[in-house]
């Protein structure tokens, strides 16, 4: 203990010393996690609309008016053909086109019945599947909202059903709710490993691990002396994105703060091995960068940050349950919405646990101490 405390002493004078180094790993990341969230929001809006009204009806212009009155679609404009509509569409001017037949109305008054044709800018999937969603609601409950006026008329009342709905743990949809837990993650992600990476790979640049490896230091004690120092400043970061994350987003934890802090120390256990072990194979301080961008970007892809890792097929599913970053996602979005405790979690603890205990194991048998 003797040993490991000297070892602490000199590594947390190295980073007291870095005031860039500080700046960095505090600022930088506390700007990331004010703009992100406003950036990575998945809710479709504005969907721009061009329509094509080729019957000029009162209920023509009510489905207009109620397509455009919510909010979702921006009125691209009006044309009187499809053609125009289609060249509009071709042109980015458009996402979605809309042609309103003739005797629209007429057809739906005498046959029950009317047809309304969409086109839709398939380019950007996700706009284009939520988009014609969007629109096929709305439709939809225009067309209850005639059959009601009919049937509200008639001597003969039609049976109706409707559907009362609840959203739980995030009653406003809030997409920031969602998101900020997730991109808190991604930078302790990123700082963890890439520093840890960095930190040995300097010893070996500046030609002081030469000077360590003559010591009767034990490689487990060295490791662990490396380790330490970006355990605290993980804490540090990720209180500090908690903090933001109330005061900005108003993303107060549901759950406790005990078992958010204890899930991030497993977690860090195993993100730090991850990057020492990157250490150790590394001879440069690019080599190192380049390794930890190329798991950091793996990570961030398909963690579930972003996209639901259930959409993903079985084979990719298997490996991204040895991502570490896919478990913690999942314990933030459970604790900070859900409240969730220790037992609901124990499955992605103790899965971090073993990678972590793989990774540090990994890290220590492959570091060369030579005398």
């Amino acid at each position: 203990m003797r040993t490991l405390f000297f070892l602490l002493e000199k590594e947390f004078r190295q980073l007291l010393r870095r005031k860039s180094l500080l700046g960095m790993l505090i600022i930088a990341p506390a700007i990331q996690l004010i703009i992100m969230p406003l950036a990575a929001d998945f809710s479709v809006k504005n969907v721009s609309i061009v329509v094509v009204d080729n019957d000029h009806s009162s209920y023509s212009q009510r489905l207009i008016n109620k397509i455009t009155a919510g909010g979702s679609f921006k009125l691209a404009g009006y044309v009187s053909s499809y053609k125009e509509a289609l060249k509009m569409v071709e042109q980015d001017k458009a996402d979605l086109a809309l042609q309103i037949p003739v005797n629209f109305e007429r057809n739906l008054a005498r046959e029950n019945s009317g047809k309304l044709f969409v086109a839709i800018n398939a380019i950007e999937g996700t706009k284009a599947n939520l988009g014609g969603s969007y629109l096929s609601g709305i439709v939809k409950d225009f067309d209850d909202e005639i059959r009601i006026e009919w049937t509200h008329d008639a001597t003969v009342d039609a049976p109706q059903i409707s559907v009362a709905s609840s959203n739980w743990y995030n009653p406003f949809l809030n997409y920031n709710l969602y998101m900020v837990p997730a991109i808190l993650v991604t930078l302790v992600t990123a700082m963890s490993a890439m520093q840890s990476a960095f930190n040995i790979v300097q010893e070996k640049e500046n030609g002081t691990i030469e000077q360590i490896n003559v010591t009767p230091i034990k490689k487990h004690i060295f490791i662990i002396g490396k380790l330490i120092p970006f355990l605290v400043l993980g804490i540090i970061l990720f209180s500090l994105g908690l903090v933001l994350g109330r005061i900005i987003y108003h993303v107060v934890p549901v759950g406790s703060l005990i078992v958010l802090y204890g899930s991030l120390v497993v977690y860090l256990f195993a993100m730090l091995g991850l990057g020492l072990l990157i250490s150790t194979y590394s001879a440069t301080q690019q080599q190192a960068m380049s390794l930890s961008f190329f798991f950091i970007n793996i990570f961030n892809m398909m963690s579930g940050v972003f996209s639901s890792v259930d959409s993903m097929p079985a084979w990719a599913q298997a490996i991204v349950q040895t991502f570490p970053p896919s478990h913690f996602i999942k314990i933030m979005r459970t604790v900070v919405l859900k409240g969730s405790g220790f037992s609901d979690i124990s499955n992605h603890l103790i899965a971090i646990t073993i990678i972590g205990l793989v990774l540090n194991t990994w890290a220590i048998l492959n570091y060369r101490k030579t005398a």
